[in-house]
């Protein structure tokens, strides 16, 4: 258990934004350091269509999602299912997962992960990947650090 962890209050104004392609984004709202790591939590939005990750898994953390709007594709240990909008999803350490947003529109959720682990340059850097901005080797070596470890290619639905 962190030491003292203290309320927190990130209001809309203050969270960083990443851009991606097709008016996509990501909103970084705590990085696990202001909790002293009990959580990490940011929002993504994605165009119709879009992936928002390849397959992959968390060693340490449990990852909830709670999708705001539209349809979002879960692949989870290899079931595809899509859910809608007020749907809640909880994914235990270990679990193979990917997601997407369906393609009949954009969709948004709310994500945490716990414990946290500053992930913040996890998710600028797959902006900068987005982008065309850097290669997707960029990544390698920083699995570990990240708690996020790939499964397969891109190709999952």
């Amino acid at each position: 258990m962190p030491r003292n962890p203290q309320p927190l209050i990130v209001h809309a104004r203050d969270a960083e934004e990443v851009p991606l392609p097709g008016g996509g984004r990501f909103r970084l709202l705590e990085d696990s350091r202001a909790t002293g790591g009990l959580l990490g939590a940011n929002r993504l939005v994605l165009p119709a269509g879009a992936d928002g990750t390849r397959p992959h898994h968390h060693r340490l953390s449990t990852e909830l999602f709670h999708v705001l709007d539209g349809t979002m594709e879960f692949l989870i240990d290899g079931a595809l299912t899509a859910v809608d909008e007020g749907g809640l999803i909880v994914v235990p350490p270990g679990t193979v997962h990917a997601f997407g947003a369906a393609d009949d529109g954009p969709a948004e959720f709310f994500a945490v992960l716990t414990p946290g682990i500053e992930r913040f340059g996890y998710f600028r850097q797959l902006g900068r990947i987005a982008r065309g901005e850097a290669k997707w080797d960029s990544m390698d070596g920083l699995h570990d650090r990240y708690d996020v470890h790939f499964v397969g290619g891109p190709q999952w639905r």
